[in-house]
């Protein structure tokens, strides 16, 4: 990836080499991305996932409360300035996962969907992923990035490990039975350092 000047409206964006695009990502603005998360929360291939098929009232009711929750940023991902993912990065020891195993207080953990149709089963959730993770590891401090896909989604849980985490074992959750996986640091940068910036 090859670093460029960052446009404002962006908290990272980089161009991705495997896949000749740019890929950003900036911060959910309640007004402006209400009636987009609300489509792609209710498309097909979202739904049996997130369990978030709400009305537009409540949806928006659900990231007014999400948006106030100060141990996560929501953003809108981009490809070549597009949206087309929805993100949360959080911080792992204020979240209920932080209960599941031994949480180092600077442990960040990610949340995605891939929200338009045309965009999926193309190749982009790796590089979207790889680029997440990387954007999380510019803290200095966190050492793990953690994650809980649905044990169901195994197509993800797929992408996760290629990406560089690994499987520590199923997890109950209040919403679903995850699959709790751990990156570290390390280990990713090693896998990545050729298409890393």
């Amino acid at each position: 990836m090859a670093t460029t000047e960052l446009p404002a409206k962006y908290d990272y964006r980089q161009l991705d080499r495997t896949i000749n695009q740019y890929i950003a990502f900036r911060p959910v603005q309640l007004e402006a991305d209400l009636r987009l998360i609300h489509r792609w929360m209710n498309q097909e291939h979202v739904i049996p996932f997130w369990n978030l098929a709400l009305d537009l009232d409540k949806m928006r009711l659900h990231l007014e409360k999400a948006l106030a929750d100060q141990h996560q940023t929501l953003y809108i991902g981009y490809l070549d300035d597009v949206p087309m993912s929805y993100w949360e990065s959080y911080w792992a020891k204020d979240d209920i996962l932080g209960t599941k195993y031994p949480v180092h207080p600077e442990d960040q953990g990610i949340h995605l969907l891939i929200g338009e149709p045309d965009f999926l089963g193309k190749g982009y959730a790796l590089p979207l992923l790889r680029a997440m993770t990387a954007f999380q590891f510019q803290s200095a401090s966190t050492t793990k990035i953690v994650t809980e896909p649905d044990s169901r989604n195994q197509k993800m849980i797929h992408v996760f490990e290629r990406c560089g985490f690994e499987v520590q074992g199923e997890i109950e959750l209040p919403d679903k039975r995850g699959t709790l996986m751990f990156c570290d640091r390390l280990r990713f940068m090693a896998m990545w350092r050729e298409v890393l910036p």
